[in-house]
């Protein structure tokens, strides 16, 4: 059977938030079968609870953020995206504050934390979303065209390509794919950082966003080159950011996911109408199991590898 896992143990993790630029807290603990990821704010005088869901999201507006009533917790996508790369299906998330925090702006930290804990088998089998046929969101047209998509495959390929009219971009490949079945997550697309412009990050300060970014967390630009002194961790960092965003906004569908995903200047917004899309058409997708892990696809019966 191809198990649901877990954490062995409990790990914490501290930092600020990008965009409220607060302190905060994380703590990461083993959760029972079929729980889902769900974060716990424990920082309010009566803890919330909020499951990570398609429908959870109600906030794509510069990051990916979950929200119960007028409770949320935002930027959730990085840490999502380990969790997905490891396959961690049951997971409680207790955070101080409304933002997880940034740390190095990539997953690279929380797949850190993960490994560190453990990786508990559980005595259930991991269930995915499996896509039957294709389903497809844009939006605009012409220059402003944006599209995202999923087809039927037996595994998970992610196919980005991203268009900005920028020196610095431009100079690195601009359109990546990537089997999340190949177990090089950790290695070829954890450590790709988010990027800003710093003529945007200016604006966002003015607004109250972005307050806790830096060079320590995210690839800053000018009109012309890259400002952080190490330059690029890869030479594709631009597209696999946007392809570690994507696996995970995709995996707030609450299970891991069978389908090939291709997008064309796609966001959290076009990837959670993606999902949601999907959803709203019961004879796109089904839960499937493999009772036998030899029929699962390849790389998914294993542990996600170390650096």
């Amino acid at each position: 059977m191809l198990a649901q896992r877990t954490l062995k143990s409990i790990v914490h993790a501290a930092g600020v938030g990008l965009h409220g630029g607060k302190r905060v807290e994380l703590t990461l603990r083993p959760a029972p079968v079929n729980t889902g990821i769900v974060f716990r704010r424990i920082d309010l005088a009566a803890p919330v609870t909020i499951a990570v869901r398609a429908d959870s999201v109600n906030d794509t507006r510069l990051a990916t953020t979950l929200t119960q009533g007028d409770v949320r917790v935002r930027t959730i996508e990085h840490l999502m995206s380990a969790c997905a790369g490891v396959g961690i299906d049951n997971l409680y998330i207790d955070i101080t504050a409304e933002e997880v925090p940034i740390l190095d702006g990539s997953a690279s930290a929380f797949v850190y934390l993960l490994q560190s804990a453990g990786i508990e088998i559980q005595p259930a089998p991991k269930r995915f979303v499996r896509v039957k046929r294709p389903v497809e969101v844009h939006e605009g047209e012409g220059p402003q065209l944006k599209w995202a998509r999923l087809e039927p495959l037996h595994g998970f390929t992610l196919s980005f390509e991203i268009e900005f009219s920028h020196p610095a971009v431009d100079a690195t490949t601009q359109r990546v794919t990537f089997d999340l079945g190949s177990g090089r997550y950790s290695r070829d697309i954890a450590r790709a950082r988010t990027f800003a412009f710093s003529r945007d990050v200016e604006a966002m300060r003015s607004h109250g966003l972005a307050l806790g970014g830096g060079l320590d967390n995210a690839i800053v630009m000018d009109d012309v080159k890259v400002l952080n002194p190490d330059g690029l961790r890869y030479d594709e960092e631009f597209a696999k950011h946007k392809i570690l965003d994507a696996i995970g906004d995709l995996y707030c569908i609450g299970h891991a996911m069978l389908a090939a995903y291709s997008a064309f200047r796609s966001g959290h917004a076009l990837n959670n109408q993606l999902l949601r899309a999907l959803l709203a058409q019961p004879d796109a997708y089904e839960i499937v199991s493999f009772a036998d892990e030899q029929q699962a696809p390849a790389g998914f019966g294993q542990l996600a590898k170390a650096w």
